[in-house]
C-alpha cells in the first residue's frame, strides 16, 4: 500500500473564515431526561458531556505544538480559528455537567477516566527532542483528523435529526447541540487540512483512523452504560447495541448503516470533509442559534 501523501480536492465554495462565538446556556429548566420517554437515547447523547470537555481542550494542546510546522498561512488563520471554537465547546459542555449531579447523576467518576486517557495516555512523552518527539505529535494530528470525520459526521446529524423536534426535546439542549453541531460542520475540513499539510501518509491515517474510532466506539458504550446504571430514575437502567440500534431506526440516534458507511468514506484515497455536509446550512443555523447570539434566555 503506497503512503505517498494525497492531494483530495476540497470545495472551495466551503471555505468559511472561523471565529469563536460566545455563547450561553441556562441549564436551570432542563430535565435530566430532556428527551421525553427515552432516557437510553438522551443518555447516549449525553456521553457528548462527559467525553468532549477533555477531549477538544487535547485538541487545543496539540494544535498549539502543531502551530510551527504550518507554512500555509490561511491554514494557520483556520487552525487558530479552530483552537478558539474548540475551547468554546469544551467550556460549553463543562457547564452541563454539575446541572447533571444537582440532577443526581455525578458524573465525576467516568470523567476521570476520561481525563486520564486524554492527559496521560494520549499527552505529552517524554520524548527527546528531533524525529521521536515529532512522530508522537504527528500521530495525534492524524487522531484528531479521525475524531473529526465522526465529530462533523454527528453534526451534520443532528442539524437534521428533526425527530428530535418532533419528540418534544428540551430546546435549550437542543440548541447546545447543534450549535455545536453547526460549527463541526464548518470548520470540518480544518484537521483533514492540517493533517494533509504536515504530514498526510495514508498508513498513518488509516491506522490512527483504526485506533480512534475503537476508543470512540468503547468510550460512547461505557459513557451510555454509565448514564443508564447510574441513572437514579432508573429501576433497571441498561444499555446495549441493540437499543441503539432501534434508537437509530426512530430517527433519535444516527442509524448503524450511517455510521458504518462513514469508515469506508473516511478511508477513500479520494476523501475530503468538505464533500460532506453544508456550510451554508451550519452558518444559517448559527444566525439563529439563541444560545449563540447573545444568550438563550438574553
Amino acid at each position: 500500500m503506497s503512503n505517498t501523501p494525497l492531494a483530495p480536492a476540497p470545495v472551495a465554495a466551503e471555505h468559511i473564515e472561523l471565529k469563536a462565538r460566545n455563547v450561553s446556556f441556562d441549564w436551570e429548566d432542563t430535565p435530566l431526561h430532556w428527551l421525553p420517554g427515552d432516557p437510553f437515547a438522551g443518555h447516549t447523547i449525553n456521553v457528548l458531556h462527559l467525553l468532549l470537555p477533555a477531549g477538544e481542550r487535547w485538541f487545543v494542546h496539540v494544535y498549539k505544538q502543531v502551530l510551527p510546522y504550518i507554512k500555509d498561512e490561511r491554514l494557520r488563520a483556520d487552525v487558530v480559528g479552530f483552537i478558539g471554537q474548540e475551547a468554546m465547546h469544551a467550556a460549553a459542555h463543562d457547564d452541563v455537567l454539575p446541572h447533571l449531579k444537582r440532577l443526581g447523576l455525578d458524573p465525576t467518576p467516568y470523567t476521570a477516566q476520561v481525563d486520564w486517557l486524554f492527559e496521560k495516555m494520549l499527552g505529552d512523552r517524554t520524548l527527546p527532542p528531533g524525529k521521536a518527539r515529532k512522530w508522537w505529535l504527528m500521530e495525534r494530528v492524524a487522531m484528531i483528523a479521525a475524531i473529526e470525520h465522526y465529530t462533523a459526521f454527528l453534526g451534520n446529524w443532528v442539524l437534521n435529526a428533526e425527530e428530535l423536534d418532533r419528540r418534544g426535546a428540551d430546546p435549550m439542549m437542543l440548541d447546545l447541540l447543534r450549535w455545536h453541531g453547526a460549527e463541526e460542520v464548518e470548520h470540518r475540513s480544518v484537521a483533514f487540512d492540517l493533517f494533509m499539510h504536515v504530514d498526510g501518509g495514508y498508513r498513518r491515517r488509516a491506522r490512527t483512523w483504526a485506533t480512534a474510532f475503537a476508543a470512540l466506539v468503547f468510550l460512547w458504550q461505557r459513557g451510555a452504560r454509565f448514564f443508564m446504571e447510574n441513572d437514579p430514575s432508573l429501576a433497571d437502567g441498561k444499555a446495549s447495541l441493540g437499543r441503539f440500534h432501534r434508537a437509530g431506526r426512530r430517527g433519535v440516534l444516527p442509524t448503524t448503516g450511517s455510521m458504518l458507511k462513514s469508515i469506508p468514506t473516511y478511508l477513500s484515497r479520494t476523501y475530503h470533509p468538505s464533500q460532506e455536509g453544508s456550510t451554508a446550512q451550519a452558518v444559517a443555523y448559527l444566525a439563529s442559534s439563541p444560545g449563540a447570539n447573545g444568550g438563550a434566555h438574553a
